[in-house]
C-alpha cells in the first residue's frame, strides 16, 4: 500500500513538472537544437545559450508588460477587498434566503463569457477616454474579480459565529468596528485567497486586454508574449518558453507558500 502510494506521488510529482522542465530546457536551448528532428527533444543535444533571454528582455518590451501587469493586478486586488470584503460580509448577515440567492446572482455574473460583455465595456472605456492604456483593464477585470470573490467571501463569512460580532458590539463597537477589529483579522485566510485569485485572474485574462490594448508599452505580459512573440506563422519558441517560465514559478511558489492558508480559505475557514 505505502509502495502503491509513493509510486502515486511520484507520477503526479512529475506530470506536474514537466512542463516547467519543458519551459526550461526550451528556453536554454539554441534554434538549431530546438528544430533538428533528428535531436531528442527532451534534454540539451548542443551546449545550453542565453540567446533567447538576451533577446527577451533587451529587444522586446517584456520588463514593461511585467511592470504592466504589476500595476493592473495590485489595483484590481485593491479594488476587488474593497468592494467584495463588505459585500460578502453583508450577504452573509443577511436574514432569509434572500441573501443566498442574491450571492448566486451574483456568482452567475462572473460566468457570463467576456466575448459578450466586451462591445458594451469598449463603450464604457470609450466614455472615460481609457482607451489603449493599462487603466481600461483596471476599470474592466474588476467586474469579473469582485462577483467571484464576493460569492467566496459570503461563504467564508457564513462560517464565522453570529456570536463573536454580537460580542463586539456589546463591547463597544460599532458594526463597523465590529468587521474591522474582530472578523477580519479571523478573514485572513479568505482573504489571502481572494488575493491569490484576483491576482491570478487578471494575470492570465486575455480577450479584454486584446481588445482594449494595442500600444506594445501598454500592453500586459499575457498579451505581449502572445503578440509579439508570435509574428504570422514565426514562433519564437525559446522566448515564448522563457516568458511563460518567468511568469508562472513566482505564482507556483505563492501557492505553495501558503497552500495551508488558501485550503482553509476555500473551505471555509475555521474559528478559533
Amino acid at each position: 500500500m505505502t509502495g502503491s502510494f509513493y509510486s502515486a506521488v511520484v507520477v503526479l510529482v512529475l506530470f506536474a513538472a514537466f512542463p516547467f522542465y519543458w519551459m526550461l530546457i526550451t528556453a536554454f536551448k539554441t534554434d538549431g537544437d530546438l528544430y533538428n528532428l533528428q535531436s531528442i527533444p527532451y534534454w540539451f543535444n548542443a551546449a545550453p545559450t542565453l540567446e533567447h533571454l538576451d533577446y527577451l528582455f533587451n529587444k522586446t518590451l517584456f520588463l514593461r508588460w511585467l511592470l504592466n501587469t504589476a500595476i493592473i493586478g495590485v489595483c484590481v486586488v485593491a479594488i476587488t477587498l474593497v468592494v467584495s470584503l463588505p459585500a460578502g460580509y453583508s450577504l452573509a448577515r443577511m436574514p432569509g434566503r434572500s441573501a443566498e440567492n442574491l450571492g448566486i446572482g451574483i456568482f452567475l455574473t462572473y460566468l457570463v463569457p467576456p466575448t459578450l460583455l466586451f462591445l458594451s465595456l469598449s463603450r464604457v472605456i470609450s466614455w472615460l477616454g481609457l482607451q489603449d492604456s493599462i487603466w481600461s483593464l483596471v476599470v474592466v477585470y474588476p467586474t469579473f474579480t469582485i462577483p467571484f470573490c464576493t460569492w467566496l467571501l459570503m461563504g467564508f463569512f457564513k462560517s464565522i459565529p453570529r456570536e463573536i460580532d454580537e460580542a463586539a458590539i456589546v463591547d463597544g463597537c460599532t458594526m463597523l468596528g465590529a468587521f474591522i477589529k474582530t472578523i477580519l483579522p479571523l478573514s485572513l485566510p479568505a482573504i489571502l485567497t481572494v488575493v491569490i485569485f484576483a491576482f491570478t485572474l487578471t494575470m492570465q485574462e486575455f480577450v479584454y486586454a486584446l481588445t482594449f490594448i494595442s500600444s506594445s508599452d501598454q500592453k500586459p505580459v499575457t498579451l505581449g508574449v502572445a503578440t509579439d512573440l508570435v509574428r504570422g506563422d514565426v514562433y519564437y519558441w525559446g522566448e515564448l518558453m522563457a516568458a511563460a517560465l518567468i511568469t508562472s514559478v513566482p505564482v507556483a511558489i505563492a501557492y505553495n507558500l501558503f497552500l495551508d492558508r488558501f485550503i482553509s480559505g476555500i473551505t471555509g475557514g475555521a474559528v478559533k
